[in-house]
């Protein structure tokens, strides 16, 4: 993500509970501040189940670095992409992914990222950390992390990007994504350093995410059980201010209306892949997952049971407007970074504003669920 910083989201985003606690009477509360932490483990496992699939296909790779093979870790990688995606509807409240100290978001699913801090571009043969072998002669997972954002946000040198990058290089196409060729891992300059690299990146992903699901779960002294363990209120206000700085901020503001604005590639999500699409879904979808205490198959008592028993009218649109932004993101046509090109009025363009609007509208009606239940959320 780009730096907006979940302190100042939080900061603007907040923050009173109300006096009407009513709507979060104990009895009806806990158990729905129990379910959401049981969800976020059950998502952040999920994440790490998939992460260590992508390490698997990428160790296969390096070890032969075939076309076939290198085809298998792309599919791992977009495999793997859902699951933390619906993941980022736990974050901008100070969680364990965000924590100032040592939350690793940077180092997961930093960006935009400028392909030639990494490796080689066209035009720059000898850019990036991979070809500078004097400056930094042995690769490490030590170095990666030192090297992360140094100089600037968009010096991005691991997570989920960098290992898109890696894989796929540049996307030099309309009509899919980039395209690097296996021998790049073979033949190419610094081969043995780029498949190393790689390697490196994408254990660190899953050393991170496994940090954060360590946070959630259930049964250890974490931070899991402290939040479960807090005021239904305090808990109440964290989640919904998670939600709706996802949903409106970062989703439907740096996501969708920066690269609908600009009409520039390097703002789209994963612009190397033309994953982009389904990222956006995946975000939209995790909210939704909240809201109605719901992961996969597994399903709970989420917010919509505290919202339909004060105001089932409320509760009533606030699923509607869910729907409506994950069917706005549905429509727009792939590759993203076609569709946000061309004149206000061309079909692309108009598919991304309608889903933008409908993310606009979605966070709206969750500064109104807050209202209802109590809370105070300035989303402003």
């Amino acid at each position: 993500m780009k730096k907006l910083g979940w302190m100042a989201l939080v900061a603007g985003a907040l923050s009173s509970v109300g006096c009407g606690t009513e709507p979060l009477e104990e009895s009806r509360a806990r158990p729905v501040v129990e379910r959401y932490a049981a969800l976020v483990n059950e998502n952040y496992t999920d994440a790490v189940t998939k992460a260590k699939e992508l390490r698997t296909a990428v160790e296969a790779f390096v070890a032969d670095p075939t076309e076939a093979k290198l085809t298998a870790a792309r599919n791992a990688w977009l495999a793997a992409r859902p699951a933390y995606g619906q993941s980022e509807a736990f974050r901008f409240y100070g969680g364990p992914i965000d924590d100032e100290d040592t939350g690793p978001e940077g180092r997961i699913n930093a960006w935009p990222l400028d392909e030639a801090y990494i490796d080689s571009v066209e035009g720059s043969p000898n850019a990036g950390i991979i070809n500078a072998t004097t400056e930094y002669p042995t690769l490490t997972e030590e170095l990666l992390i030192s090297l992360n954002e140094r100089d600037g946000e968009t010096n991005i040198a691991t997570g989920y990007h960098a290992i898109e990058f890696l894989l796929w290089g540049q996307d030099r196409s309309v009509t899919g994504p980039g395209n690097r060729p296996a021998s790049d891992f073979v033949t190419a300059p610094n081969a043995e350093r780029r498949r190393q690299y790689l390697k490196l990146a994408t254990e660190l992903l899953v050393k991170d995410l496994e940090s954060v699901q360590a946070q959630w779960t259930p049964g250890a002294d974490n931070y899991g059980k402290r939040f479960a363990a807090q005021e239904p209120q305090e808990a109440v206000l964290q989640v919904l201010t998670g939600l709706g700085s996802l949903s409106g901020a970062e989703l439907s503001g740096e996501r969708m209306t920066v690269a609908y604005d600009n009409k520039d590639q390097e703002d789209e999500h994963s612009c190397f892949s033309d994953n982009t699409k389904a990222d956006l879904y995946a975000n939209a979808l995790g909210i939704q997952n909240v809201y109605l205490g719901r992961y996969g198959t597994v399903d709970g008592k989420g917010l919509d049971e505290l919202v339909a028993a004060v105001d089932p009218k409320l509760d009533e649109e606030m699923k509607q407007r869910l729907q409506a932004s994950l069917d706005a993101i549905q429509a727009i046509p792939g590759p993203f970074d076609q569709a946000i090109l061309g004149a206000d009025n061309a079909g692309g363009r108009q598919k991304v504003k309608t889903a933008i609007d409908a993310l606009k509208a979605q966070t709206e009606t969750l500064v109104d669920v807050a209202t209802a239940l109590g809370i105070t959320l300035n989303l402003e």
